[in-house]
């Protein structure tokens, strides 16, 4: 991936280094071995490894690594808007503009700022941006990993403009799956969705497990802060928590879209699935001075232990 450009005093496992376009990414190890991989371009977190070097996103073996083009896979940041808007390129511009690191952020509350390696971007409006989306914003992102290998990211946005203004949110997330067949999600029954593949029109989920035959992209509404993804075949559980994000996007593209999608391989739906913290139905509205919080953890444990953990939740 290039050559470490520097490495931060009292942060060893902290390094930057730079992607083949020779764009900057901070790379972060914890002692233990779990490694994550953030690039400046999109604040998009572009890998994320267990203790044992396995790779736990997908990214796509046909990913364009090219700017203006979004890395397909891995976390892009979904900011101001999920899907598509009016004049507002699809899933809003943040995933598509250069962040800095941010040398000093305002404190995080102390329930959000357990993790001891991380780090700290910044994105900001620049002079076009406010054409298309004319709000003055400062976005900060802290990418962290626990000692564990848990992935953390918390996102702050706050209104620096003179008047409200109002956006929708995801994390994108692409989970990196064994069968897609063999996967099922847990912690999203009985709850409304809407179904992007009928015209977002609302339903209510009917099955004791959300199970993939087939393409399928939904937006449950108001879904619980924890939601188990089962990997039969790996015999593990991505276990996700939310904060801040009442709403959980469902996605696999299955065989048909996937051909059609020039960024991604003919079978790689197989591999892949999308489960997205997000706040899409509410728009959240900060009045001038207001900021909001958007919180992901994502770790990984084995599927026996986790579904006897997730009963008791």
């Amino acid at each position: 991936m290039g050559h470490p450009a520097a490495v931060w005093p009292n942060r060893a496992s902290i390094e930057t280094t730079k992607d083949w376009n020779g764009i900057e990414q901070v790379v972060i190890r914890n002692p233990q071995g779990a490694s994550v991989r953030v690039s400046l371009h999109g604040g998009q977190v572009v890998s994320w490894r267990n203790e044992h070097g396995e790779e736990l996103l997908f990214s796509s073996s046909k990913a364009i690594f090219k700017p203006p083009k979004v890395l397909r896979g891995g976390i892009p940041i979904c900011f101001p808007q999920f899907g598509s808007c009016g004049s507002q390129e699809q899933h809003g511009f943040a995933r598509n503009k250069s962040w800095t690191i941010d040398e000093n952020p305002p404190p995080l509350r102390p329930n959000h700022s357990q993790s001891k390696y991380f780090v700290d971007l910044l994105l900001k409006p620049s002079e076009e941006d406010l054409k298309f989306w004319p709000h003055s914003f400062e976005f900060r992102l802290r990418v962290a990993l626990s000692t564990s290998g848990d992935l953390v990211l918390i996102s702050r946005v706050r209104n620096i403009n003179g008047k409200p203004f109002s956006f929708s949110f995801a994390y994108h997330t692409y989970l990196s799956v064994s069968d897609i067949s063999e996967v099922r999600i847990e912690g999203l029954e009985t709850l409304d969705y809407l179904d992007n593949l009928l015209r977002r029109e609302r339903f209510t989920e009917q099955g004791d497990a959300i199970t993939f035959e087939s393409e399928l992209d939904r937006v449950y509404l108001s879904s619980p802060s924890i939601i188990a993804v089962l990997d039969h075949e790996r015999k593990r559980t991505f276990v996700v928590r939310k904060e801040g994000l009442p709403d959980a996007v469902v996605w696999n593209p299955w065989d048909k879209k996937s051909k059609a999608m020039a960024d991604f391989g003919d079978e790689e739906y197989k591999h892949m699935l999308c489960v997205n913290a997000a706040a899409i139905e509410k728009p959240i509205t900060l009045k001038p001075g207001e900021e909001w919080t958007g919180r992901l953890e994502l770790s990984v444990v084995p599927s026996s232990f986790c579904s006897e953990r997730f009963d008791n939740l």
